[in-house]
């Protein structure tokens, strides 16, 4: 069967990698001059490593990566809650922190020692299906038949287009910000850490490795944006972005099947997105080699939804400024620290989910 992998992000690179695993040699594409410097996602879940271990792309991941062993929210500048991240159900005790770059590099390092290589500045221009397969028109003129294409490349999907599959949802009117950095002291080295100002704006630290954080703010200014001193060091990448919910109608049409970003995305909070994709790749690579991808839209679909779902809740209860969504946050925070039980239970369910 050939197969044609469009995008080699995390996701892209789970369905070449799973393929060729399981006994195919897919083609993998992607229009970028070369493999991304950006660290963009950085947390790992568990659940995610488990279903990279069978290729030992999480051996590498984990060697690499740095556990975030808590997490400790602030209201200002006021310690209110800290937790651990631990759970013993899983495949990986706490969540994995680790710029994408470096996991892209990993797992493309993985996928080559299969035998199989990412064509850069390779560029998806067209496609057509038919009844005997799928015609894939590239940039350089170059066309090619395939039984199936996987649509792993990114929210602004050419390959969920060209199916024309509607990507329904929303976007959200307030400005976020993002800043890649090198730190020392503070913020935590292997903390998660989310200070909730009385202004409403939310600053959000991800440790990415010794002595390095993603930050993330509900406001033009990632850096600025919290109340307390950080010891930056240096500043990789600063910019700004804005947050959609969406969701395809569907994963699959005729010979053409969605994953990851092209399938759906949301807001940062929780960290889930490129997680989803792993898990959206490794599910339909899985059904390719097994011939039973009847089932796979719906099951991806509803899976994402209900994450999703959560994502949109977390999101409207930590950045929400109604008192409702005053109430809640404050509510859980002060059951979390009257009761032990409720904060193992915070930990565990960012680590399961």
């Amino acid at each position: 069967m050939k197969v044609l992998v469009v995008g080699a992000g995390p996701t892209g690179l789970t369905a070449a990698i799973e393929l060729t695993r399981l006994g195919l040699s897919p083609r993998i594409i992607d229009r970028r001059d070369s493999a991304s410097t950006l660290s963009r996602a950085v947390g790992i879940t568990s659940r995610s490593l488990e279903l990279l271990s069978k290729s030992g792309v999480s051996e590498k991941l984990i060697a690499e990566g740095i556990a975030v062993q808590a997490a400790c929210i602030y209201l200002d500048t006021r310690l209110a809650l800290e937790f651990p991240l631990h759970s013993d159900r899983t495949y990986f005790p706490t969540i994995l922190g680790l710029p994408q770059d470096r996991t892209e590099s990993l797992m493309a390092q993985v996928l080559s020692g299969m035998g199989v290589e990412v064509e850069y500045q390779k560029e998806l221009t067209f496609l057509t299906e038919s009844e005997g397969g799928v015609v894939a028109q590239f940039n350089a003129g170059e066309e090619e038949r395939f039984d199936l294409v996987i649509g792993a490349d990114g929210i602004h999907s050419t390959v969920r287009e060209a199916a024309g599959i509607n990507y329904p949802g929303f976007d959200l009117e307030e400005e976020w910000s993002i800043a890649d950095v090198d730190t020392d002291g503070w913020p935590p080295k292997r903390k998660f850490t989310l200070v909730k100002m009385e202004s409403g704006v939310v600053a959000v630290a991800v440790p990415l490795g010794e002595g390095r954080h993603r930050l993330v703010a509900s406001c033009d200014d990632a850096i600025g944006a919290f109340p307390m001193a950080l010891d930056i060091k240096r500043v990789r990448r600063q910019g700004t972005f804005n947050i959609s919910v969406r969701q395809a109608e569907t994963y699959s049409k005729g010979r053409i099947h969605l994953a990851g970003d092209a399938a759906h995305c949301h807001s940062p909070v929780g960290g889930r997105g490129m997680n989803l994709g792993i898990a959206d790749a490794a599910e339909l690579a899985a059904r390719v080699v097994a011939g039973r991808l009847t089932g796979y839209s719906e099951l991806r679909h509803r899976e994402d939804k209900k994450v999703i779902n959560v994502t949109e809740h977390g999101r409207k209860i930590v950045t929400g400024q109604s008192l409702k969504a005053r109430f809640e946050f404050r509510a859980l925070i002060a059951a979390a620290n009257s009761l032990p039980t409720v904060r193992r239970k915070l930990g565990q369910f960012a680590v399961e989910l």
